[in-house]
């Protein structure tokens, strides 16, 4: 490859005021073009964060289920519908940036278990697994904790089966 500067009426200030480069393919003289790595752009959808901390936060001792009391009593529906199947984003909303992601989870605990010392480990496992899978940075993970199961109250999933 051969550079060649051209310029477009003269120069200003000792510099060039058009630079160009041509591309001389007879050359054996190649310009290596650097890292692959930094060769093109990754993006990493919401979704793909969303399913990572959702199977991170479910691995968590305590956590009994993820989501809202409504999503919960959906996705029960959902799952009994051919095809529809679990999904593992319940509970989970992801904010994707270009190096950075922020992520709210709604989660139900079990009855007995410290609810600061659930928190905290999902906090760690989801900050672990995201940053671990994606790269990016973890910059907050919110977990709210809507629901206690209690050892005497029935699974939503438990009540559907038993409908049928």
């Amino acid at each position: 490859m051969t550079d060649s500067v051209q310029q477009a009426g003269g120069e200003r200030d000792g510099s060039p005021l058009t630079e160009g480069r041509t591309l001389d393919k007879g050359s054996s003289n190649r310009r290596v073009l650097g890292d692959p790595a930094t060769r093109g752009r990754t993006t990493i959808a919401d979704g793909v964060v969303e399913k990572i901390a959702g199977l991170a936060a479910r691995d968590v001792l305590g956590v009994h289920a993820m989501g809202t009391g409504l999503s919960r009593t959906f996705g029960a529906v959902r799952d009994r519908v051919p095809g529809g199947g679990r999904s593992v984003t319940r509970g989970v909303k992801a904010e994707v940036g270009e190096v950075q992601t922020a992520l709210d989870l709604d989660i139900v605990v079990e009855y007995g278990v410290s609810i600061v010392e659930v928190a905290r480990a999902v906090r760690e496992n989801v900050i672990a697994a995201v940053e671990r899978m994606t790269g990016l940075e973890v910059v907050e993970v919110n977990v709210a904790v809507g629901d206690v199961k209690l050892p005497d109250e029935e699974d939503e999933d438990d009540r559907e089966q038993r409908v049928q």
